[in-house]
């Protein structure tokens, strides 16, 4: 739930919390807050900052800056949003942050930030510039602006009345102390720092205070990067505020955190927080990246982690009760802030739009290696991806869901580890996570599909920790070759979520075993050779503890599979009745039994590819394609916002996918299984809002709902994700009691 990547960034983050907590506790801050709010008196912290050095951990060398960069900076706001620390830290280094992105002209400027200036960012569209006395003219009144009150410096964005491109420029206190130029304090949202207008009356600005070479969408980026990075550490703070609370407080003789309802809300909490420090992160890394993208991701920060805070904020207050609601709690001073932090990076509507409008035509690169990463590796699958293109393709397609069968151009990529390159040898390439995407860059550079084993992604890897070798050998080569078709047989009509609940029995007979029972929701089981099965084999062992996992030919005898119709009016799934099915006991995978623990291997791989796969419902693509068509009702701009949160929503998970990837490279996997709950339970949510969004556009088109009319079948398929592999309800309460420690 922070930023930091590998060690450095965890080193710097543990320092700067614990310079927070010796240097501004919040009751030192709550006896200053008059002082605060206004920006008139010195304040003390601000020392403390500089004889720490924070203040020029962004600044270019020559400043007296340590150039770490923004990624770094980002790092340092959020440990200090999480401490709510006070004063003009934020608003001075989101000066120095944008000046050093100039290539001419902040020399000046930085090197006062260097010695230890405090300041302040202007920018928005209220003042006008024109030419005299050889410099600018300069007039208008600014928005309100974080910092402004008590700002030795101040950066600032003007229009050029002639071209209205943008003129940036800085005053120092000599300037605010003229009759051309003014400060007036206002009374402060965020009462932990000054906030205030800035009054300019035909002000004379010379060429030497002048910048050049800003780029509005890198000052977007800085921006945003910034200022989400504050809301995650608010979005943080309020978390672990709030599962403290409800871990202690008790009412009706129990821990207010056992109650379902705010295990639910508390676990959204984290969630929220993930989306929202993922969405800073991937701001804060841009940074050096092209103007597209930082134009796409600027506006993913500010539409996604700048506002995650109030309502983190508000969802911890009430999970609080009525202290929270008080003066006294400091619940209301992070709320304040974060109201503040989302109003100064502006409206949603207009970022929704400007991030819709970026995704017509910029996709965000996520990539993590270049074409010189692991150049042997690179070499051995460029040669045999061209020998596959040179063979025919003959793959068989099938109906439904279910992989293609394969073809010889199957055969050779298992045959060369690349079906599942990240399995062991013999059958994978025991490939990481880099070598796993030099491998997908070498598929993508051909445009060639990587293989789809389809259900098999889930029964493979539990087959490969713990079948035999037999099973193994039998099983896996040929899966791999696409000779095999999987179903997963778990759950039931009785035993959907609550799996270890289910009725289908096996009984002892010669040689194996007899299945009976019925299944549901199978996806791949019309065209399946084999599936997984779970029976219960001990009717007297505990719930969890009689279970077995079987594998069963599904060309068995008293193997019954119905299509199942949807609401969409299609057959996606099956049901599958078992009549005395005989399993042989070398179909038997570990041993009776050993059920419930091989399922939580398939289920947990199960969710880890929903939470990593693209958006099956709402998905951009789909908002692109109506927009494209114009049969939408709404009007173009109410479709590019839905655009924008949809691509949002999209961009999120991946970067929740990147920065997961990276945490393992850096020797600091979660061994929680946060991640994956989080991600699914994400990726469901926004599937289920996206598509809900996608509707709402359509007007008379959402009449129509034939099979053949994709948007409105986008959102009559929807349960499927808010279901499959989990609902929502009980992955909310896996990362309740497993992440968040929770009293069941």
């Amino acid at each position: 739930m922070a930023l930091p990547i590998d060690e450095d960034q965890r080193a710097l983050a543990d320092s700067v919390a614990a310079f927070a907590r010796r240097a501004a506790p919040v009751a030192d801050t709550r006896a200053r807050l008059d002082a605060l709010s206004s920006g008139t008196a010195p304040d003390p912290v601000w020392e403390a900052v500089l004889r720490q050095g924070l203040h020029t951990v962004h600044l270019p060398e020559v400043a007296g800056g340590s150039a770490c960069g923004l990624p770094m900076l980002a790092v340092v706001v959020e440990q200090l949003g999480m401490a709510l620390f006070p004063g003009p830290y934020l608003p001075t280094v989101l000066a120095g942050a944008v000046a050093s992105t100039a290539t001419a002209g902040a020399s000046e400027l930085l090197a006062a930030f260097g010695e230890g200036a405090t300041g302040a960012l202007v920018t928005g569209s209220r003042f006008t510039a024109r030419e005299g006395d050889g410099g600018w003219i300069v007039e208008g009144t600014s928005d309100p602006t974080l910092g402004l009150p008590g700002a030795a410096r101040v950066l600032v964005r003007a229009s050029r009345e002639s071209s209205g491109a943008s003129l940036w420029f800085w005053l120092d206190d000599t300037d605010l102390g003229r009759m051309t130029a003014a400060v007036t304090a206002l009374k402060a949202t965020d009462i932990t720092r000054s906030v205030g207008r800035l009054h300019l009356t035909g002000h004379h600005v010379a060429p030497a205070r002048t910048l050049s070479g800003l780029d509005q969408d890198h000052v977007d980026l800085v921006v945003a990067a910034l200022f989400g990075a504050e809301a995650s550490g608010i979005a943080a703070w309020c978390l672990e505020t709030a599962v403290d609370y409800v871990r202690a407080r008790h009412q009706f003789g129990r821990p207010v955190g056992s109650f379902q309802a705010v295990q639910h809300k508390a676990a959204l909490m984290l969630v929220r927080s993930e989306v929202a420090c993922a969405a800073a992160w991937d701001a804060a890394r841009a940074a050096e990246d092209t103007p597209d993208q930082r134009r796409l991701v600027a506006a993913q920060a500010a539409l996604t982690a700048a506002p995650a805070g109030v309502d983190q904020a508000l969802d911890c207050i009430s999970l609080l009760g009525g202290i929270g609601f008080t003066w006294e709690h400091d619940a209301h001073l992070y709320w304040r802030r974060a109201v503040a932090v989302a109003s100064a990076v502006g409206a949603d509507d207009t970022w929704s739009t400007r991030l819709g409008e970026a995704a017509l035509h910029i996709e965000r690169d996520f990539s993590f290696i270049d074409e010189d990463t692991l150049p042997a590796l690179r070499a051995r699958v460029s040669a045999a991806l061209d020998d596959v293109l040179a063979l025919p393709e003959d793959e068989i397609a099938t109906e439904g869901w279910a992989p293609s069968r394969g073809g010889a151009r199957r055969a050779r990529l298992a045959a060369e580890g690349l079906t599942a390159p990240h399995y062991p040898q013999p059958y994978g390439l025991d490939a990481g996570p880099v070598e796993q995407a030099v491998i997908a860059d070498e598929f993508a550079r051909r445009g060639l599909a990587r293989p789809d084993t389809g259900i098999a992604e889930w029964v493979l890897p539990t087959l490969i920790s713990h079948g035999n070798e037999e099973q193994q050998k039998r099983f896996v080569p040929a899966t791999l070759r696409g000779e095999l078709v999987w179903c997963q047989l778990f759950s039931e009509p009785g035993a959907g979520s609550d799996l270890a609940g289910l009725s289908t029995r096996a009984r002892r007979v010669d040689g194996g075993w007899a299945l009976t029972g019925q299944k549901v929701w199978n996806s791949q089981a019309r065209e399946a050779d084999w599936g997984v099965c779970l029976a219960r084999t001990d009717a007297d062992a505990p719930k969890h503890k009689g279970l077995t996992y079987f594998l069963i030919d599904m060309a068995s005898s008293g193997v019954d599979v119905r299509p199942l119709q949807q609401a969409t009016g299609v057959w996606e799934f099956n049901e599958v009745f078992l009549d005395e099915v005989f399993v042989p006991d070398d179909c038997v995978v570990a041993g009776p039994g050993d059920g419930w623990r091989l399922a939580v291997t398939t289920l947990s791989n199960e969710r880890l590819k929903m939470g990593t796969a693209g958006f099956g419902h709402g998905a951009a693509d789909t908002v692109r394609q109506l927009l494209d068509s114009g049969e939408y009702g709404a009007t173009r701009d109410e479709v590019v916002r839905v655009l924008g949160r949809n691509t949002g929503r999209e961009l999120a998970v991946s970067a929740m996918n990147l920065k997961s990837v990276l945490h393992r490279l850096n020797g600091s996997e979660d061994t929680t299984g946060a991640s994956t709950s989080v991600q699914k339970v994400f990726h469901a949510i926004a599937q289920r809002d996206g598509s809900r969004a996608l509707v709402a556009l359509l007007g008379p088109l959402g009449c129509v709902g034939s099979p053949d009319e994709p948007y409105v079948q986008d959102y009559l398929g929807v349960p499927a994700v808010l279901i499959g592999g989990g609902t929502i309800e009980i992955q909310l309460n896996v990362i309740a009691q497993r992440v968040l420690g929770l009293p069941r």
